[in-house]
């Protein structure tokens, strides 16, 4: 994995296919999301796992570097390795490409787990991959617990990472 540099315009960019992709600046309720969620899988994860928001990037390809709201890896992956969790926090300007083009692009380059956070709804969406590609695990509401496995046990419950509980 490598560390990128911090954009001070408050945007995210990401490479696809050597096309520039580029996320605005998010609302308050995407920035609480991501932090809780960053904060209980640093309290859950393993010292040998590095868990990320923002600055690593994953480059599975010349033409591709990915930059997920949260990332779970081992703290010597290369930049080039699959992440064993990529996690994105869903809002209006974001929702097609984390669902969509995003899912199969994570399917397509073996990352083992994403996961989809709505806090605007209070919805988690986990996702495994299996050989034949994403199998759905769990999609849990509001005060819903979902235990993960992967790529270390924890419970989710999204209304308290979506700020509301």
């Amino acid at each position: 994995m490598r560390t990128a540099e911090a954009t001070r315009d408050g945007r995210r960019y990401e490479i696809v296919d050597g096309r520039l992709l580029i996320t605005g600046p998010q609302p308050p309720a995407h920035h609480a999301a991501v932090l809780a969620l960053m904060v209980l899988l640093k309290h859950a994860s393993p010292p040998d796992l590095l868990v990320s928001v923002g600055s690593v990037a994953f480059r599975p390809t010349t033409h591709t570097t990915l930059r997920p709201d949260v990332l779970v890896c081992h703290r010597d992956a290369s930049v080039i390795q699959p992440p064993l969790l990529a996690v994105e926090v869903l809002s209006p300007a974001t929702r097609t490409t984390d669902v969509v083009l995003k899912r199969a692009l994570y399917e397509q380059h073996g990352v083992p787990s994403y996961w989809l956070l709505d806090p605007t709804n209070q919805e988690l969406t986990i996702l495994e991959l299996t050989p034949t590609g994403y199998e759905c695990q769990a999609v849990v509401q509001a005060e819903e617990t979902a235990h993960a496995r992967n790529p270390f046990p924890v419970d989710l419950t999204p209304a308290k990472l979506s700020g509301v509980y």
